[in-house]
């Protein structure tokens, strides 16, 4: 393993704490390396069998003042901020896309907030779903999965995808019609002309369009580790509100809105999953031919 690091072009200030594991006892080894030399440097680590006889654990340094540094991430390829570590992406959209009940609450609660915003013709609410709604985890999960060509991470998320959104419009239905027993929703108000969330249920070329770039923004910011990106990409794609608002279509028998707001909910995903998929290629061919000039 000491080898391996010496050899990398990324590597500096590598330390060595003798006897320094307990459980499994072995030495402790400590290492800076460049982010474009990282994913290179795994893939290593992992043939050693590492990861099987101990961990390998990898932490973003926040500041490191270093001329050897420096001088590591200038040998590596590339540029860090372009740098494709696939141990890294797949860890974050594990997480993101396992189907849990804190998952199909966030979805939930994201749905029934669209159906207010909806029927209340409210922008403000149909965004603030957007932003709680947490289904591009599964879907970047889905690209990733495609990509590298790993079945069970790919059904696991469109196990995700679709038990959370079939468990959030059935429960949205039921919110709908205790609503409208309430006297808080109405059929009147969600057949009326709603001006400011009538693109929810009227899909276009543009849906899909906006789809797309969304995906091409979502996976770059999971790639580049630019995580605060995902806020712009959750509320510019509709697929919670139309999820929402098909669910509510259904409680009053609305079956036109109902089946445009599905179309709606399809266009997204399969622009997201086409453009998710399309980015990564494109990044992972980039960064092989970055790597051997």
């Amino acid at each position: 393993m000491l080898d391996r690091l010496d050899a990398c072009v990324g590597v500096a200030h590598v330390a060595v704490l003798p006897g320094g594991a307990v459980r499994p006892p072995g030495d402790l080894v400590l290492c800076d390396v460049a982010r474009e030399a990282a994913d290179e440097l795994l893939g290593e680590l992992r043939a050693l069998g590492l990861a099987e006889r101990g961990a390998i654990v990898m932490d973003e340094a926040g500041l490191t003042i270093s001329r050897t540094a420096e001088e590591a991430e200038e040998r590596a390829p590339g540029e860090g901020v372009d740098a494709l570590v696939w141990e890294e992406v797949s860890g974050i959209v594990h997480e993101e896309s396992t189907l849990s009940w804190v998952f199909l609450a966030l979805l939930t609660v994201a749905t029934m907030l669209a159906a207010c915003g909806a029927v209340l013709d409210s922008a403000i609410l149909v965004v603030g779903a957007m932003a709680v709604g947490p289904e591009f985890g599964p879907l970047a999960g889905l690209c990733v999965a495609v990509v590298q060509r790993r079945a069970r991470p790919a059904a696991r998320s469109l196990l995700a995808l679709v038990v959370g959104f079939t468990v959030a419009m059935v429960l949205t239905v039921g919110f709908a019609l205790l609503m409208d027993a309430l006297g808080l929703f109405s059929d009147a108000k969600f057949a009326a002309a709603r001006p400011n969330t009538s693109f929810i249920w009227q899909p276009d070329a543009m849906s899909f369009v906006v789809a797309f770039l969304a995906g091409v923004a979502g996976l770059l910011s999971l790639t580049s580790a630019k995580a605060s990106a995902l806020v712009g990409v959750a509320i510019s794609v509709t697929t919670v509100p139309a999820a929402a608002n098909a669910a509510v279509a259904v409680a009053y028998g609305e079956y036109a809105q109902g089946w445009g707001s599905a179309v709606q909910l399809a266009l997204n995903l399969g622009g997201i999953v086409l453009a998710g998929l399309l980015t990564l290629l494109a990044q992972q061919g980039a960064w092989r031919f970055a790597r051997r000039r």
